[in-house]
């Protein structure tokens, strides 16, 4: 990662004077975000310090799009650490959730639990809208240096209540980023990691942005 500042991602030139990026700041921006996911994905390898990984991820993202650089080793360094025991509670019931959801789902798929068509579009309904919520939680937590999930889901809440698009729009970044790395690029599951932490930050960002306002001051 670089201290080049980042591009005007995922906000508009600010004028008309303003230029975008060239090929090689946008092709360093990618690099940058590429060596993020693969930082993280390493991070949570032990499974219990997944959620630490991504807070610290989505912390190191947010003070990137805000200052134009990225956090030291140390400052991150320290904010993983204490993230950790944080991080456990929510690995723990981010691994509930899901686990729940896909069982109903194969259960359902399979025939094994009755309920037909309309139970399993209900199903992926809420799996989708669960995941939604998690990512924009992410976001969230990112925004306050990786600190405070329970916080952060609140603040989620609230955001999903003033604009429930915001939902759709994490939702559908999270589901994308999901059918990449189970059906066509498995090999490159860490690079999409820091992508699809970027693309939550740019939706919420994008769709929630009078509403993140608000909740700064």
């Amino acid at each position: 990662m670089t201290g080049q500042p980042a591009p005007n991602w995922p906000e508009e030139p600010a004028g008309p004077a303003a230029t975008r990026p060239d090929w090689r700041e946008t092709l360093r921006n990618a690099t940058d975000l590429a060596l993020l996911g693969i930082v993280v994905t390493l991070a949570a390898l032990p499974v219990v310090t997944a959620g630490a990984a991504v807070a610290t991820g989505s912390a190191a993202l947010h003070h990137w799009i805000e200052n134009g650089s990225w956090p030291g080793v140390r400052p991150a360094l320290r904010d993983l650490r204490r993230a950790l025991l944080p991080g456990v509670a929510a690995t723990v019931i981010g691994v509930a959730v899901a686990a729940v959801l896909t069982v109903n789902l194969l259960a359902l798929s399979r025939g094994v639990v009755p309920g037909g068509t309309v139970l399993i579009a209900v199903t992926a309904a809420l799996t989708a809208a669960a995941g939604g919520f998690a990512g924009l939680t992410v976001v969230q937590v990112g925004r306050q240096a990786g600190q405070g999930w329970r916080d952060a889901a609140r603040a989620a809440w609230r955001i999903v209540l003033a604009r429930p698009v915001t939902l759709l729009g994490t939702a559908g970044t999270v589901a994308l980023a999901a059918v990449l790395c189970a059906l066509i690029l498995p090999p490159l599951t860490p690079i999409l990691v820091g992508y699809t932490l970027f693309g939550l930050h740019a939706t919420t960002r994008r769709i929630a942005g009078p509403v993140l306002s608000e909740d700064s001051r």
